[in-house]
C-alpha cells in the first residue's frame, strides 16, 4: 500500500477540476511512491464547489480557504488564484506549515515573486511551480537531446506558447485582462512559464533582451450588460540573447493570445550547425530532428505515450493535456518523496523569480524602447 499523501486546494475553478481529475485516475501510474487524496477544496463561490460533491470520497468543501489551512490532516496546498492573490495565500499556506504547488507566475509582480522566495526560503516547505508542458514525450526528449552535444554550433533558439480564443471581441471579459487583477505583465505572466520554463531548466537565462509587447481589444463585454476596460498586455515578443554552450546566440520567447489559429500552442525550434530540433502541441506526437551530412535533414519522429512517469496507457497512443497535469503531479509528489532521481522536476522557484526577472525586464524595454541587459 502506497503512503497517501492528503492534498487541499484553493480555488476550485478550471485548473481545481483538472487537479481533482487527475487525482482520480491515478491508478493508471504505475511507478509513483505515493497516493495522492484530496481531501478538502476551497472557493469563495459555493457554485464552483458544487462539482467536487459528485466525486467519489467526496472532499470537504468550504468558502474560506483558513479554514482548510487549519486542517491538520492537509499536508499539501495546490492554489489556483487571481495573481494578485498569489502572495498573501501562498505565504498563509506557508504559516500553516503546508508544503505547496504554486501557480504562475508566483506573484503579481518580481517584488512580490521575490518577498515569496524569502517566505518560502525562510519556511523550509517543499514549494514548486506549476508548468505541464516540459512533461511532453517530445519536450522530454528535446530535454535530453539539447543537453547533449548534438547542435555542433549553436545558431539560435525560439520558445512560445500561442492561444487565440481572444480573437473574438465578443468573449467577456475576466480578470486575466485587467492590470489590477492579472498584474501589468499581462499575457507575460499568463502565458510566460510555459515559453521559459525549458530553457531556464537547460540554463539559457537571457542576459539582454528587447521587448514589442501589443494589446488587443481595448474593452470587452463584462457579462452584465456594460462594457470593461481591458488594459492587459496582449502578445509579447521578447527578443533575447542568450549564452549556449559558450556561444551567445538569439533566442526568441512568443506569448499570444491573439494568434490566429492557435488553440492551445506550445513550440519550439533550435537551430545548431550539426543538428536542431522543432515541436508543437499541433502535432503532439511528432518531433523534427535536423542531421547534417553530405546532405542535410529534417528527419520526423512519431513519439507516442513515452511518458517520464510509466502508465498502464499503450505506447501507441498521444498524450493530452490531462495526461500532463497528472505527469506534473507525479513529479511534484515523487520529489517530495525524495526518490525523483535523474527524472524532470517541477518548475522550482528560483525558476519562477527567474521568469519574472524576465517579465520585468520586457516591461522596461517597452517602456524605454531599448534593450535591457539582466542580472
Amino acid at each position: 500500500m502506497k503512503p497517501i499523501v492528503s492534498i487541499g486546494i484553493i480555488g476550485g475553478g478550471l485548473m481545481g477540476r483538472e487537479i481533482a481529475s487527475a487525482f482520480a485516475r491515478w491508478c493508471a501510474l504505475t511507478d509513483v511512491p505515493v497516493q495522492p487524496r484530496l481531501v478538502a477544496i476551497a472557493d469563495t463561490n459555493p457554485a464552483a464547489l458544487e462539482w467536487f460533491g459528485d466525486l467519489p470520497d467526496a472532499p470537504k468543501r468550504v468558502t474560506d480557504y483558513h479554514e482548510l489551512l487549519a486542517d491538520p490532516a492537509v499536508e499539501v496546498v495546490y492554489v489556483a488564484v487571481p495573481h494578485h492573490l498569489h502572495e498573501t495565500i501562498y505565504k498563509d499556506v506557508l504559516a500553516a506549515g503546508k508544503d505547496l504547488l504554486a501557480e504562475k507566475p508566483f506573484g503579481i509582480d518580481l517584488a512580490s515573486a521575490r518577498r515569496l522566495e524569502e517566505a518560502v526560503n525562510a519556511s523550509g516547505r517543499f514549494v514548486r511551480c506549476s508548468s505541464e508542458f516540459p512533461f511532453l514525450p517530445a519536450a522530454q526528449r528535446a530535454f535530453q537531446y539539447l543537453r547533449g552535444n548534438h547542435l555542433g554550433m549553436p545558431l539560435e533558439a525560439v520558445f512560445g506558447f500561442h492561444h487565440s480564443s481572444d480573437l473574438d471581441p465578443t468573449k467577456p471579459a475576466n480578470w486575466k485582462r485587467q492590470n489590477a487583477f492579472c498584474g501589468e505583465i499581462g499575457v507575460l505572466g499568463d502565458l510566460g512559464m510555459h515559453a521559459c520554463h525549458l530553457p531556464l531548466r537547460l540554463g539559457w537565462r537571457p542576459t539582454k533582451l528587447m521587448a514589442q509587447l501589443s494589446r488587443g481589444y481595448p474593452e470587452r463585454p463584462d457579462g452584465r450588460g456594460g462594457m470593461a476596460t481591458c488594459d492587459t498586455w496582449d502578445n509579447a515578443l521578447l527578443n533575447c540573447w542568450t549564452t549556449v554552450a559558450g556561444r551567445e546566440i538569439p533566442m526568441r520567447l512568443e506569448m499570444k493570445r491573439l494568434a490566429p489559429g492557435a488553440t492551445n500552442t506550445w513550440f519550439m525550434e533550435i537551430h545548431g550547425t550539426d543538428g536542431g530540433l522543432r515541436f508543437s502541441t499541433a502535432e503532439p506526437k511528432t518531433l523534427h530532428l535536423f542531421e547534417r551530412g553530405k546532405e542535410q535533414w529534417w528527419k520526423q519522429t512519431g513519439l507516442g505515450f513515452g511518458m517520464a512517469f510509466k502508465t498502464i496507457t499503450g505506447g501507441i497512443f498521444e498524450p493530452g493535456f490531462p495526461d500532463l497535469i497528472q505527469q506534473m503531479w507525479a513529479s511534484y509528489l515523487t520529489e517530495r518523496a525524495g526518490q525523483l532521481g535523474d527524472r524532470f522536476g517541477c518548475a522550482t522557484v528560483a525558476e519562477a523569480v527567474a521568469t519574472q526577472e524576465i517579465y520585468a525586464a520586457a516591461l522596461e524595454s517597452q517602456r524605454e524602447n531599448t534593450i535591457v541587459s539582466l542580472p
